[in-house]
């Protein structure tokens, strides 16, 4: 059954600012780990600029995933006014009408849990909902530095909140047909599994379906009508209910 949050968006008009967020985390599951730092840019689509930014990190004793994102667990321990930092982020997310992230099915599980506060609002995953142009030459689910390098975008870091968030905020300030994007990722979608053999896998990953996400033993993709109808599968896509 496809996730609580994987449901047809409530938003109906064209998102005029953005809450682009992106997360640090010890770990994979909000239920064992923890988020330690967040990174947000609060963008205009009409204006394609960024209108607030916002880093901080939060208290961890330990970082299983420091190898990952380089971030010492002592240094969040640091005086730093962390609290008022959820404050601005809050006052930003609410300034926001819908929430984007690279990867949102992983970022979303971690607000509502520890320190972090719930975000009731539509999300945007730019690897997954964004149709990028066939022009540009990507994967069906692009790495953000791939996305960004199509784009002329530097590339200098990773790993880091604020600059995965920049990253995407340079993408859309370059984008001339943000609007229309935005529109078809807001679309209702549901999830299809694809009806592939084992010797034909590839051909599913291809396609940006994703091997035991969030259905174990299967090949998974949420996709809209109207992505079903242009991707020209080399593969039955079944439903799933949920």
């Amino acid at each position: 059954m496809a996730a609580a949050w994987q449901q047809p968006s409530l938003l109906t008009a064209l998102p005029q600012q953005l809450l682009i967020i992106d997360t640090e985390t010890t770990g994979l599951e909000p239920t064992l780990h923890q988020c330690l730092e967040v990174g947000a840019i609060l963008f205009s689509v009409p204006h394609r600029c960024v209108l607030s930014q916002l880093s901080f990190l939060l208290p961890a004793t330990s970082n299983p995933a420091i190898a990952v994102n380089g971030i010492d667990p002592n240094a969040t321990q640091l005086s730093q006014p962390w609290h008022q930092s959820l404050q601005l982020f809050e006052a930003m997310a609410a300034a926001a009408d819908v929430a984007v992230a690279h990867n949102a099915c992983f970022d979303r599980r971690w607000f509502g849990c520890g320190q972090l506060p719930c975000l009731d609002m539509p999300w945007v995953c730019s690897m997954e909902d964004l149709a990028w142009p066939k022009a540009l030459g990507l994967k069906a689910r692009p790495s953000l530095r791939d996305l960004a390098l199509a784009f002329s975008i530097p590339v200098w870091a990773a790993h880091r909140a604020l600059t995965d968030c920049i990253y995407i905020a340079q993408v859309f300030e370059r984008c001339d047909d943000l609007e229309a994007l935005l529109l078809e990722a807001l679309e209702p979608r549901q999830l299809y599994q694809a009806q592939v053999s084992y010797a034909q896998r590839q051909l599913a990953k291809d396609a940006g379906f994703r091997w035991n996400e969030p259905i174990k033993g299967a090949w998974t993709r949420r996709l809209s009508q109207r992505q079903l109808q242009t991707l020209e599968l080399p593969f039955e896509a079944k439903p799933l209910a949920g």
